[in-house]
């Protein structure tokens, strides 16, 4: 099959160390690419090779993402140049893929004549600690099950899945990203894109290796936006959570238990047996993956759970506190 006009759109922030490769990547592996990094302010570099790269070459552009935000880097991105192709790719800065992976895509949503087609994502890492918790993202105990944590045999129709390829014309009919979500507004999307009657297509011809962060702080900060994220999805759209996302939503509330305590034991139960269950799957990880240091992945998967807990019931309350007020009005 002959290669296809398409769009790349990177949304980055402060990505020196892999900017570069990812870009002369996809310039080399496929043509017919235009490749524009929507970058949120970078001080550390990014921009400078960008720059180099788009004099090098004119299908690399530097685009200003004042908001900062992904969703906002990618929805300009597509009104600055969407016009003209079918369809876009999005690539995340801190990640890597196959040689083929653009091919890959552009194959399947031939084959398929998907609106967007996704991918699954496997954690990797670039140090002890990465590795860590990339083992903890890719079992249940960090990813809950979720479908595109894992390798698919076979494609199928989905709801939802890691954004990879999408029809410019699906993605602009619905609006693109909503710019409010500062996580899992990729989720958001995919719930109006098939409330319009669009179809979401699960490779499984491709898969994304994605780096987590490096550290504790970091990686707690990452998932407490996610808990934000889906909170405002769970009110905007009135839906329910699933057996995933109610488990760890409760978290926080069972350590807010430790305050009654004092009146009875028995509030210690909830905390304690969450706190078994993380230490004691983490000890099973790490005698599956023969690593002592994979031991403490227990220690990585409270961070996910209390950060997302956390930003979830933070969320809600905000909410529920702000409708209050209005109605007090």
């Amino acid at each position: 099959m002959a290669e296809q006009d398409v769009l790349v759109v990177i949304p980055c922030l402060n990505e020196s160390s892999h900017i570069e490769s990812l870009i002369r990547q996809i310039l080399n592996n496929y043509q017919k690419s235009k490749v524009v990094i929507a970058d949120g302010g970078s001080s550390d570099g990014t921009r400078d090779i960008v720059k180099r790269l788009s004099d090098e070459d004119g299908r690399v552009s530097l685009l200003d993402n004042p908001k900062k935000i992904q969703s906002a880097g990618v929805n300009l991105a597509i009104e600055e140049f969407g016009e003209g192709y079918e369809c876009f790719i999005r690539l995340d800065a801190h990640a890597t893929y196959p040689e083929d992976f653009i091919a890959q895509l552009m194959a399947e949503f031939d084959r398929s004549s998907a609106d967007s087609v996704v991918v699954s994502m496997k954690s990797c890492g670039s140090s002890r600690f990465q590795e860590m918790v990339a083992i903890t993202q890719n079992s249940r105990l960090g990813n809950g099950g979720s479908a595109h944590r894992k390798e698919v045999l076979q494609g199928q129709w989905v709801n939802h899945g890691h954004h990879a390829l999408m029809r410019v014309s699906a993605f602009r009919a619905v609006g693109g990203y909503d710019e409010s979500y500062i996580a899992n507004e990729d989720f958001e999307l995919d719930h109006r894109l098939t409330q319009a009657g669009y179809r979401i297509w699960h490779t499984a011809e491709t898969v994304m290796s994605y780096y987590p962060r490096s550290t504790l702080t970091s990686l707690f900060a990452q998932y407490h936006r996610n808990g934000v994220g889906v909170a405002n999805h769970t009110i905007q759209h009135k839906k329910s959570l699933k057996l995933r996302q109610a488990l760890p939503m409760l978290v926080f509330p069972s350590a807010l238990l430790l305050l009654l305590v004092p009146i009875n034991h028995i509030f210690f139960l909830p905390i304690a047996a969450w706190t078994l269950v993380c230490a004691g799957y983490g000890l099973v990880l790490g005698v599956r993956n023969r690593s002592v240091y994979s031991c403490l992945s227990g220690l990585a998967a409270a961070a996910m759970h209390m950060g997302w807990s956390l930003g979830f019931c933070r969320e809600l309350v905000k909410v529920l506190r702000s409708r209050l007020q209005g109605r007090a009005f």
